[in-house]
């Protein structure tokens, strides 16, 4: 993979905390040059501090000038990862048009600018790789989650169309999909089931493993895993797909 890796240049959005700080440390140490990007400047440089190779920059992926001098000041890159997200729950009669908005515009519409961007950088190039981090709600319906649903749904169905604008030509696009990650979001959404039902802290973790047959949470060292497998050897024929990252929670 080290080989593989050496001179290829990572973009990652959303890399200052969680699935996107595990995915630039995973690709820098195989040996890939890493830009990482988000809108707080002292989480970034955290990431940044802790390896030789991640550089970052300040941006706000619902902004299209912000996105364009993002790229800009990455430089030619050759793997874009649209890791930036927000996750937000409400039961659809209490779902805000402000609070869908808010969703959709850094899920949905900061990946569109992303993939874009990337896509431009890429055209005529004869390889590289688009890479969405989606998740399992993307696939399959679940309750009070109606806006951060809808948004990953429509990243999937982004990805997919993308996927066939660029088949054959060396870049792929293809979404992973995990279920509930061990970071600092699921734990906002932790918190947040503990201040509206009155449930302890296990019983709201509890709650959320249920779900999966993994009865666990999701590392995102397995979503890093994934990510680097899709850019590894063997890997140009897999496009378009949306892989779940779930213990089979589909």
């Amino acid at each position: 993979m080290t080989e593989l890796m050496a001179g290829r240049r990572v973009l990652v959005t959303g890399g200052g905390t969680g699935s996107g700080a595990d995915l630039a440390r995973g690709f820098v140490e195989a040996d890939a040059e890493v830009v990482i990007t988000g809108r707080r400047r002292e989480l970034l440089d955290a990431v940044a501090a802790r390896k030789p190779g991640i550089r970052a920059i300040t941006a706000d992926v619902t902004n299209e000038p912000d996105v364009m001098r993002m790229f800009a000041e990455a430089g030619p890159v050759d793997i874009v990862i649209a890791n930036a997200g927000v996750a937000e729950s409400a039961p659809l009669v209490r779902t805000s048009l402000e609070q869908w908005q808010r969703v959709m515009d850094t899920n949905l519409t900061g990946a569109f600018l992303t993939l874009r961007e990337g896509l431009r950088q890429l055209q005529g190039r004869d390889w590289g790789r688009l890479i969405v981090i989606a998740s399992i709600t993307g696939l399959k319906g679940y309750p009070y989650v109606s806006a951060y649903g809808a948004s990953k749904h429509g990243v999937v169905g982004l990805m997919r169309m993308v996927a066939q604008e660029v088949a054959g030509t060396g870049v792929t696009s293809n979404a992973l999909c995990p279920s509930y990650l061990d970071t600092e979001m699921t734990e906002r959404t932790i918190a947040n089931i503990v201040e509206k039902t009155g449930r302890t802290r296990e019983e709201a973790l509890e709650s959320i493993t249920r779900i999966s047959p993994l009865g666990r949470l999701v590392r995102p060292a397995e979503v890093t895993a994934a990510a680097l497998w899709l850019c590894g050897a063997g890997s140009d024929a897999i496009n378009g797909q949306a892989i779940g990252i779930a213990g089979g929670e589909v």
